[in-house]
């Protein structure tokens, strides 16, 4: 049998690949990205092509005989990122950039759609294609099409990302928690100005503040266990604008990430704690604005040894490794919350065929090289679970 890689469409991936990476947009604003999709796909035999959720595009699939119903997802949205990429088909969208590969999922899986949909008489069951808005932004566009009812009738999901530093094509798998829950908290602190002459007629925003940051800081250190993971960190803090007034009020703002159901909710009401306890003892007030963001991607270890099956067909054993558990947030738990799932890795490149650079940076750049693997792993898994060959 012929690897299904070799009939992945790769000249029309790219092409659809780099329009995708010069018209980047954000998340809850893909409008001409789903247009864009919607067109390809209709253009495909045998689809239902439809949108749930704004700027949603799903297409399903139904085989010549019914069977189970899998998902596969790829997120489509940008950030807001300038682009400093070297590449030749660079963003035309200035200070938007499609800096995580998004382009590149949905490329692959649209490659993946336009094999499958030609082999319909082999597929017992149905296959309903996920292309995602708002990965980026909580609450995400995964949790509004489970809401929606988008995984009302699916047995079970897959998805991958295109991870940089890894070679070309290389497959990474990890059962159970493979992502963390990520958290975020804005904090205003209100306090009472005064000129810097004069410090003991003001309440000290910035100093409160360096006090809270301080305590946020020994959370982890302090109070959870070295066996479970969690980072806390701070990514604003301002406060004045000149050098001799203190301020009334100062801003922070941080993230916190968590593999952990119970240390997220410990988290949690240690840095309300904190705050509270310090902003009194100060005598300032504040608002606290905590948001609870994505949960963590729990792998499930029958769905991921699907992956591993397919794997080992479309690349073999030796370019295949376990994934570590990454820190990183991603909303493809909204799906692992309430189905079974898998969610894996695609190398695109080293940093010696400059792709050293990781996800978010504006120099991040991947190898065209691994669409072929990552569309094989879609088109595999869905003819392993429901082919009739």
């Amino acid at each position: 049998m012929t690897n299904i890689q070799e009939q992945m469409p790769q000249t029309d991936m790219i092409k659809w690949r780099r329009h995708l990476h010069r018209h980047p947009e954000l998340s809850f604003h893909e409008v001409e990205t789903a247009k864009y999709i919607k067109d390809i796909l209709t253009g495909f035999p045998n689809l239902e092509v439809s949108t749930l959720t704004e700027n949603s595009v799903i297409a399903i699939l139904k085989g010549s005989k019914p069977g189970k119903t899998i998902a596969l997802r790829a997120d489509i949205d940008a950030l807001p990122i300038m682009e400093e990429s070297d590449v030749d088909f660079p963003s035309e969208n200035p200070g938007v950039m499609h800096a995580c590969g998004h382009d590149t999922h949905t490329a692959m899986l649209l490659g993946a759609v336009k094999v499958l949909t030609e082999m319909q008489d082999e597929i017992a069951g149905t296959v309903k294609f996920i292309f995602q808005p708002a990965e980026e932004e909580p609450p995400g566009g995964a949790k509004l099409l489970v809401e929606a009812g988008i995984m009302d009738d699916v047995d079970m999901i897959f998805g991958l990302h295109i991870a940089p530093n890894v070679p070309v094509g290389m497959i990474g798998t990890r059962k159970g928690p493979a992502s963390a829950a990520s958290d975020v908290f804005k904090l205003k602190i209100q306090g009472k100005g005064s000129h810097g002459s004069t410090p003991e007629l003001s309440v000290d925003p910035i100093m409160i503040g360096v006090e809270i940051i301080n305590n946020l800081n020994n959370i982890v250190s302090r109070n959870i266990s070295p066996f479970d993971n969690a980072v806390i960190s701070i990514g604003e803090f301002n406060a004045g604008i000149t050098a001799n007034v203190i301020p009334d009020t100062a801003k922070i703002q941080g993230t916190v990430r968590t593999n952990n159901k119970d240390v997220r909710v410990f988290i949690k009401k240690r840095i309300e704690d904190i705050i509270d306890g310090v902003c009194k003892m100060h005598d300032a007030t504040y608002e606290l604005d905590y948001l609870l963001g994505y949960s963590e991607v729990n792998n499930d270890s029958d769905a991921t040894d699907l992956v591993i099956a397919a794997a080992e067909k479309v690349v073999g054993k030796e370019k295949m490794f376990e994934a570590p558990k990454m820190m990183g947030g991603e909303d493809f738990s909204a799906y692992t919350d309430v189905k079974p799932g898998s969610f894996f890795i695609l190398g695109g490149g080293t940093a010696a065929e400059d792709c050293g650079y990781m996800n978010h940076h504006p120099k991040f750049k991947i190898m065209e090289d691994c669409f072929p693997v990552g569309s094989g792993m879609h088109a595999q898994i869905i003819l392993d679970i429901l082919g009739q060959g």
